[in-house]
């Protein structure tokens, strides 16, 4: 778990310099910043989506998975648990900087395929690449949001972590999951299609709830999978 632990680094000193640096900065300069980043994830976003090999593919993951994630709540939950957290810091406003920050850090191919690299081979030079990117946004993201931001360090350890050990103890069915296979295609596409919502949500133009289209993340290798057997 070395990526991990470099990328929980990065994000704990640039979201530690951000939040202490946040009340000194002027609100123009804080905006700027948040818009920034909101700029850069709406490109890598858009990067990612366009990457599809099956346009068909990621309509369907999306609109299942944002269908699925509306049902089941995603969105609402997470934020009265991060409500909840809330109380433990006197009541300060930390759901935004939370799930922003979180969904940031860990939806998109960098996490997952970086993940498994460092469990399977022990590879973590995917994740440093992320972690840079990551201390950058964190910093940013701290100085307009507050605190909130340090806790996306427990879902980064729970999340990214989890999926590293997961692909050290299971290795033998994972390594036939590879960057360039079609499945994995599929899953970076619905990740890009997930990081526009959250860009659109930092540039405060519209509230798309990112959370709920996290089960697209799951469908599009089952759905690359189905159409598959079709094709055969």
């Amino acid at each position: 778990m070395i990526g991990t632990w470099i990328n929980m680094g990065t994000v704990l000193v640039g979201g530690t310099a951000g939040w202490l640096l946040g009340e000194r900065l002027p609100v123009r300069v804080r905006e700027a910043a948040t818009v920034g980043v909101g700029l850069a994830t709406l490109v890598l976003g858009g990067k990612l989506a366009l990457g599809t090999g099956n346009l068909l593919i990621l309509m369907l993951s999306v609109i299942l998975g944002g269908a699925l994630g509306a049902a089941l709540r995603i969105s609402v939950r997470l934020e009265r648990a991060s409500q909840r957290v809330e109380t433990l810091f006197s009541g300060r406003p930390l759901a935004e900087g939370f799930l922003t920050a979180s969904l940031l850090f860990c939806i998109g191919p960098m996490t997952l395929l970086g993940a498994i690299q460092d469990g399977l081979f022990g590879d973590w030079s995917l994740l440093a690449a992320k972690s840079i990117l990551d201390g950058v946004s964190a910093t940013a993201l701290a100085a307009a949001l507050g605190p909130g931001v340090l806790l996306s360090l427990l879902v980064l350890l729970v999340y990214q972590g989890g999926i590293t050990l997961a692909a050290h103890f299971l290795a033998t069915g994972l390594a036939g999951f590879s960057p360039d296979s079609p499945y994995a295609i599929e899953l970076s596409a619905a990740g890009g299609a997930i990081i526009i919502a959250l860009g659109f949500g930092l540039l405060k133009l519209r509230d798309l709830r990112p959370a709920d289209l996290l089960p697209a993340l799951a469908l599009a290798p089952f759905i690359t999978w189905l159409f598959g057997l079709w094709g055969r």
